[in-house]
C-alpha cells in the first residue's frame, strides 16, 4: 500500500533537502521518490543528508515534467501554504493522509511539493485533485520542505495503522493521463461546435478543468462522458467513420459499461 504513494519534488534547489526528504520518507515507510527537473543532482550533499536512506536516492525516478511524474496516478494532491484562486478541496495533513491510505490500496497516489522558495506554480496546482496545507503558527508558518514532507509522511504512517482507513473501499478512478486525453477530446469538441471561439477562448477550458478535477469522475463515468463527446462530434459532422478520438471514446464507453 505505502509503495503506491509517491512523493514528488519539483525543481528542488538545495540537494541537501532531497537527502533529508529521503530520510524522512524512509522513517515513515515511504520509498517512492520522484524528482522533477532537480537542480544540482545527484549530489554528495544529498547522499550525506540521506544517511541510511541512500537507497531511496539511488532508486528515485527523475523526470523533466510534472505531467510525467503523475501520469499513472489516480489521485494527485498538491501542497501549498496559501489558498489559491482555484476552488480545489482543501485538507490539512491529517485529512490528507486519511484520504490517501484507502486510495493507495489499489491506485498510485502522488503528493506534490513545490520549490523551496516559491512552492508550486498555479498551473501545477491546477493539475491536482486536492490541496493540502500544514497548520502552523500564524506568526511564522514557514516550513522547510523536508519538514513539510516529514509531517505529511508521519500522518500517512499513522493513518496506515488505522484499519478504519486502510480497509475502506474506493471506486475505480482514471489515471491522470486518461483525464488529459478526455480534456483534449473536450477541447476539440467545444472548438468544433464553436462553443469556444479560438480567437477569444476566455477561461472556459480552465474552469472546466478545475470542475472535473474537483469532482473526480470515476473511470466508468469518464467513459460515458467520452461517449457523449463522440456523439456530439458525430451529430455536428465533426468526425469521420474511422476518426481516432471518437473510436477511443466509444471503446472507453464500452469498457466502462462492461465493468458494471
Amino acid at each position: 500500500m505505502l509503495s503506491n504513494i509517491r512523493i514528488v519534488l519539483i525543481n528542488t534547489f538545495h540537494p541537501g533537502n532531497v537527502g533529508a526528504i529521503a530520510r524522512a520518507m524512509k522513517n515513515m515507510g515511504l520509498t517512492n521518490l520522484y524528482l522533477v527537473d532537480p537542480n544540482d543532482y545527484p549530489s554528495e550533499e544529498a547522499t550525506s543528508r540521506a544517511a541510511g536512506a541512500v537507497d531511496l536516492l539511488e532508486n528515485a525516478t527523475i523526470v523533466p515534467t510534472l505531467e510525467q511524474a503523475i501520469a499513472d496516478c489516480s489521485l494527485v494532491i498538491g501542497t501549498s501554504a496559501r489558498h489559491r484562486t482555484f476552488q480545489l478541496p482543501i485538507m490539512n495533513a491529517r485529512e490528507c493522509a486519511q484520504s490517501v491510505i484507502p486510495e493507495a490500496a489499489d491506485h498510485n497516489v502522488a503528493i506534490v511539493f513545490g520549490r523551496e522558495t516559491t512552492g508550486l506554480l498555479n498551473e501545477e496546482i491546477a493539475q491536482c485533485h486536492r490541496q493540502v496545507y500544514i497548520d502552523a503558527n500564524d506568526e511564522y508558518p514557514v516550513l522547510n520542505i523536508s519538514q513539510a514532507v516529514q509531517i505529511v509522511a508521519y500522518e500517512i504512517w499513522m493513518a496506515n495503522q488505522n484499519k478504519e482507513f486502510n480497509q475502506k473501499e474506493i471506486p475505480e478512478y482514471p489515471h491522470k493521463k486518461d483525464m488529459d486525453l478526455f480534456y483534449e477530446h473536450l477541447e476539440k469538441t467545444l472548438y468544433g461546435i464553436n462553443f469556444i471561439v479560438r480567437s477569444h477562448p476566455g477561461k472556459v477550458l480552465d474552469k472546466l478543468h478545475r470542475f472535473f478535477n474537483r469532482s473526480r469522475p470515476e473511470k466508468q463515468e469518464l467513459g460515458i462522458l467520452r461517449g457523449v463527446l463522440a456523439a456530439v462530434q458525430r451529430e455536428a459532422g465533426l468526425t469521420e467513420a474511422n476518426n481516432h478520438p471518437e473510436k477511443k471514446a466509444k471503446d472507453a464507453l464500452k469498457d466502462s459499461l462492461k465493468e458494471e
